[in-house]
C-alpha cells in the first residue's frame, strides 16, 4: 500500500490561516457584516428618492406670518415661526439652514460656509421677491435628468469596497503575524522545513480566500436594495480587487513585520490607514483638498484602488483607462513584498 504523499507547507500554512479566521466570530463580522450594514445606513441617509427640503426658520414678530406665509408658498422649503432664543439655537445646531428676520427689508442668517444654508438663501429671497411684485424678465424651462451612478450610494459602493479591501488586507495579515511572533509561535515555525517565504505567502493565499465572497456581498447586497449598476466589466472590477488584496496584504506584511506586541502594530496600521480613510475618497471626493496635497493624494494605494473601481463601475472605463491606478497599486504591493521579506523578525 502506497503511502500518501505529504501536503506542501503553503498548503498546510494556507489551510491554519483560513481555519484560524473562520473561528473568529468578530473577524467574520467586521469583512462581511459591517460594509454591508455602513452601506445600508449611508444609502439610506442620502438616498435621492425625492428632493431635500430646505429648512428656514423666521423670527417671530409683527411681520412673522405674512414672512411665512410668502415661504411656504415655495416649493422646496419647510418653514417654522421661531422665538429669539430658539432661533439662535437652531441656527447654531443645523435645525435649520437660514433664519430670516421679517423686513422691511427682510434680513437673511446664516452660515455661508455651508452649501445647504446658500441655497436656502436664494431659494427664500426668491419666494420673497416674487411676493413683493418682482416678475422674471425670463420663464426657463426645467429639463430634469437622473442619469445611471450618479446617486451618493452609486459613488459610495466602489469606496467602501477599497475601504474593506484595505482594511481586511491589513489587519488580518498585521495581527495574524504579531500575535504569532508574541506567542513565539515564528520561533518554533523556523526549526521547521520551511521556508520563511511560504509563510508569508499563506497569509496572501488565506486572505484571497474569502476574497470572493467578502467581494460579492457588497455588490449583490448594493444590487438588490438599492440597484447599483456597474457599467464596465465584471472580470475588471474581480482583477481590481484581486490586485488590491494583494497591495494591501503585502503593506500589512511590512507593517507587521518588526513589531512584537499588538499595542505596537495597532498603532502602526493606525498610522498608515488613518491618512487614507481621511484623503483616499471613501465617503467625500479627495478633490476637496487643496491643490499642493494632490500629488500626495493620488500617491496613495486606496486612492488609486478606489479611483480605478469608480472608473469601471461608474464610467465603464477599461484597463487601458485605469493603467495610472494598477500601476501605483502594483508598485506599493511589490516594493512592500519585498521590504517585508528583507526585514522580517523572526523572534
Amino acid at each position: 500500500m502506497s503511502e500518501r504523499r505529504p501536503r506542501s507547507a503553503l498548503y498546510e500554512l494556507t489551510r491554519a490561516r483560513v481555519i484560524e479566521f473562520l473561528r473568529e466570530p468578530e473577524a467574520v463580522f467586521w469583512v462581511f457584516a459591517f460594509p454591508v450594514l455602513m452601506a445600508l445606513a449611508l444609502g439610506v441617509a442620502f438616498r435621492s428618492e425625492r428632493t431635500e427640503e430646505s429648512l428656514v426658520g423666521v423670527l417671530q414678530g409683527p411681520a412673522a406670518a405674512d414672512t411665512t406665509r410668502a415661504l411656504s408658498a415655495r416649493p422646496g422649503l419647510r418653514v417654522r415661526e421661531l422665538g429669539p432664543e430658539e432661533a439662535d439655537k437652531a441656527l447654531r445646531n443645523g435645525t435649520i439652514s437660514l433664519l430670516v428676520v421679517p423686513g422691511p427689508p427682510p434680513a437673511y442668517r446664516f452660515d455661508p460656509t455651508r452649501p445647504e444654508s446658500r441655497l436656502a438663501r436664494l431659494v427664500a429671497d426668491a419666494a420673497l421677491q416674487a411676493a413683493a411684485g418682482r416678475a422674471d424678465p425670463l420663464q426657463p424651462r426645467e429639463e430634469t435628468v437622473k442619469t445611471p451612478g450618479s446617486r451618493y450610494i452609486d459613488w459610495l459602493l466602489p469606496g467602501l469596497l477599497g475601504m474593506n479591501i484595505m482594511g481586511t488586507g491589513m489587519w488580518s495579515v498585521g495581527f495574524s503575524v504579531v500575535v504569532a511572533r508574541s506567542r513565539k509561535l515564528l520561533k518554533r515555525l523556523m526549526a521547521t522545513p520551511m521556508a520563511r517565504g511560504s509563510y508569508l505567502a499563506s497569509h496572501l493565499l488565506g486572505r484571497l480566500t474569502f476574497l470572493v465572497l467578502e467581494v460579492s456581498t457588497l455588490l449583490v447586497f448594493g444590487r438588490l436594495v438599492f440597484g447599483v449598476r456597474t457599467a464596465g466589466s465584471l472580470l475588471a472590477v474581480a482583477g481590481l480587487c484581486l490586485l488590491g488584496a494583494l497591495c494591501f496584504s503585502g503593506i500589512g506584511l511590512l507593517v507587521a513585520a518588526r513589531p512584537r506586541t499588538i499595542e505596537g502594530v495597532s498603532g502602526l496600521m493606525n498610522v498608515v490607514m488613518l491618512p487614507m480613510w481621511l484623503l483616499s475618497g471613501v465617503f467625500f471626493s479627495s478633490a476637496h483638498f487643496p491643490a499642493a496635497a494632490q500629488p500626495f493624494i493620488r500617491a496613495l494605494p486606496l486612492t488609486a484602488l478606489n479611483e480605478a473601481l469608480r472608473a469601471v463601475m461608474l464610467e465603464g472605463q477599461g484597463l487601458l483607462g485605469i493603467a495610472t491606478q494598477v500601476a501605483v497599486l502594483v508598485a506599493w504591493g511589490g516594493v512592500a513584498f519585498v521590504v517585508a521579506l528583507k526585514i522580517f523578525r523572526w523572534r
